[in-house]
């Protein structure tokens, strides 16, 4: 590795952050193929535009024990600035793969997975539905969500429940509150919770 000190406002013209924290780095940082995701629950990011929703979402991943994330469609890189600062290194824990969505669909099902769509109306109550097995946890585009052809070839779909007027959830928050509700329900010996 190679180490430069930079002249003082070399940085800030080079960083694209607003305010750089003083070191910058320049690695290749290797997307993982289908096979690194294990049996577990996985996020399926289907077209989300927003790196910082990109990056929390990987970061959840980590922080609630999936198996990994795949990235769909025509959406963020994984390795855009933004998002990796977002992820804040969990880019490193956790597979992140960019692949089709046929492929992916097909790849997690083989893996024992059932496929979940999240959906702003119409859909289960998380907590109602068994989320401790192997599942694929699909969060659509910030600003359509999933296409409904998408919606129609998954196994169920989720809507979290909300008790005041939002019309739906932040892309990053909807994924993150699915995640842990899987996590929860592994840790108490699985399938859906009663109240």
């Amino acid at each position: 590795m190679r180490t430069f000190a930079l002249a003082p406002g070399v940085l800030e013209r080079v960083a694209d952050a607003v305010s750089p924290q003083g070191v910058l780095a320049a690695a290749r940082l290797p997307v993982a193929p289908l096979e690194a995701v294990r049996p577990g629950t996985v996020l399926v990011l289907c077209d989300l535009r927003d790196p910082g929703n990109v990056g929390t979402l990987i970061r959840t991943a980590d922080a609630t024990g999936a198996a990994g994330v795949v990235l769909c469609g025509p959406g963020v890189d994984p390795t855009n600035p933004k998002a990796l600062r977002a992820s804040a290194g969990s880019v490193f824990h956790v597979p992140v793969v960019v692949a089709g969505l046929d492929e992916a669909l097909s790849d997690l099902r083989a893996k024992g997975a059932r496929v979940l769509a999240s959906v702003a109306r119409g859909g289960q109550d998380p907590c109602a539905s068994d989320l401790a097995g192997p599942c694929a946890l699909l969060i659509g585009n910030e600003a359509t969500g999933l296409a409904e052809d998408v919606v129609a070839r998954c196994d169920a779909a989720l809507t979290i429940p909300m008790a005041g007027r939002a019309e739906s959830l932040n892309a990053a928050m909807a994924g993150a509150m699915l995640a842990y509700e899987a996590m929860v329900q592994r840790r108490h010996g699985g399938g859906p919770r009663t109240f």
